[in-house]
């Protein structure tokens, strides 16, 4: 298709995207908004060092790369570059949602539907509330001077419901959100928003300040993939380890972290918003083991960070879009399910914490998680609601303390939020897991 200058590597990833988004406040339609975009970003290393270009020109591609091509020097024994020799080179086409593309469906039934969930909004209690639908679906091509050409889709859509409640003086913001891959996933979900008003409504009106102190807690499957996102996935993307003998030390693959129970995966594989059959470099979407039975087994990875740790490629090198560079990231990353019943993970707790959802987390070494709606476990039961403003914990410290998951299991995606790294946010990700129960964590 193009023709790649001799001596240098080049890769070319083309993306035409199609998103819509529909936006009401309270009741009133503020934006319906659908837009076509297609761009290239391309790619030449020299085997010293990268040179970027972005267009939205799609027939001056081969004048991009001519043009970065006189920045670089040909080095003729580039293939031999550890960084070349490390991408695969794959031939394959995947379109697996031609037939049910949400670019099939109207904007007006898009829009009416979810008008039908805000008509669920009824409890005065919900003083204000914001909502939107959004979807995307886009087609990646990847070509490399190596030989691969692949060309994959995916897609997404979601509805999410923003609430201001106010009961008293009990104030309280929170949300409903789900997403699905076909537009049918998001049809007869009225069970699903009632309830979440509901709990929403009833935590408002009940909820008293917990008791800051060091509790047992036990995570949901949404909380427990939020807490394994920002707790432990970003230490595993390996670009913050090369360079930095402290963290590769801290990361050495081999050391016990945790209970024989605690197995941590990330898999581009799944479908939802972590899906990457390949990623932005090319490389084959994998299943990757980052803790085995409570011991560090592997990390994420690109081809740069691979090829300098001399380690396997996991796919995990990802971009926003077309105008961004590939760094390494998560895919849908959880914890694997256990072998226990739940009620009997719970009958064990006297005094402790159950999060439900969360609002937001973040992490590196320490991690904070924000409870949106949390509960007291009290003489095996979970009772009433509690206010908790932050759940905190060391990483790895508190991967030690995980000493139960149950063999329900959940995982998720969601819209109107992501994964921020750098300047590249929001990012989809899959996440979710079984529920976990950690025998000790700071709560306030």
């Amino acid at each position: 298709m193009y023709k790649f200058p001799k001596g240098l590597y080049v890769d070319v990833r083309i993306e035409e995207a199609f998103d819509t988004k529909i936006s009401f406040k309270k009741l009133t339609l503020e934006e319906q908004k659908i837009r076509n975009n297609k761009g290239a970003f391309i790619r030449v290393f020299d085997g010293r060092r990268w040179y970027y270009s972005s267009t939205t020109d799609i027939n001056g591609i081969q004048a991009q790369i001519d043009t970065l091509a006189e920045m670089a020097t040909p080095n003729p024994d580039i293939l031999e570059h550890p960084i070349v020799k490390a991408f695969e080179v794959n031939q394959e086409t995947i379109l697996q949602y031609e037939a049910k593309s949400v670019t099939n469906i109207p904007v007006e039934e898009k829009q009416k539907l979810l008008e039908s969930y805000l008509a669920l909004i009824r409890d005065p209690v919900i003083v204000h509330h914001s909502s939107f639908y959004v979807d995307n679906k886009t087609i990646k091509s990847i070509y490399t001077s190596k030989g691969t050409a692949v060309t994959f889709d995916k897609q997404t859509c979601g509805i999410r419901i923003n609430l201001e409640l106010s009961s008293g003086e009990n104030k309280n913001q929170t949300s409903a959100s789900t997403a699905g891959v076909f537009f049918e996933d998001l049809l007869n979900l009225e069970n699903f928003f009632q309830t979440e008003l509901e709990k929403s409504v009833v935590f408002t009106r009940d909820a008293v300040p917990v008791v800051p102190g060091e509790y047992p807690v036990l995570l949901s499957p949404e909380a427990t993939g939020v807490f394994t996102h920002e707790s432990f996935g970003h230490k595993s993307e390996s670009d913050f380890m090369v360079g930095d003998e402290t963290m590769k030390a801290e990361w050495t693959l081999g050391k016990r972290i945790g209970q024989d129970l605690l197995t941590i995966i990330d898999d581009g594989t799944i479908l939802g918003n972590g899906y990457v059959p390949y990623d932005d470099e090319g490389t084959k979407g994998k299943k990757t083991y980052v803790i085995t039975g409570g011991i560090l087994s592997g990390r994420l990875h690109s081809i740069a960070t691979a090829a300098q740790l001399e380690e396997p490629l996991t796919g995990n090198a990802r971009a926003m879009n077309f105008e961004f560079e590939p760094i390494v990231r998560m895919t849908t990353t959880y914890i694997e399910k256990g072998t226990r019943p739940l009620k009997d993970i719970i009958r064990e707790m006297e005094n402790g914490i159950y999060v439900e959802t969360i609002k937001h987390g973040s992490g590196m070494s320490t991690f904070t998680l924000a409870p949106a709606r949390a509960y007291k476990i009290e003489n095996g039961e979970i009772t009433k609601p509690v206010k908790v403003s932050v759940v905190t914990g060391n990483v790895f410290s508190t991967l030690a303390e995980v000493d139960a998951v149950s063999e329900e299991f959940e995982l998720m995606s969601f819209v109107g939020g992501g994964c921020g790294k750098m300047e590249q946010w929001p990012l989809p990700v899959g996440f979710g897991g079984p529920y976990t129960r950690v025998r000790k964590l700071k709560v306030q």
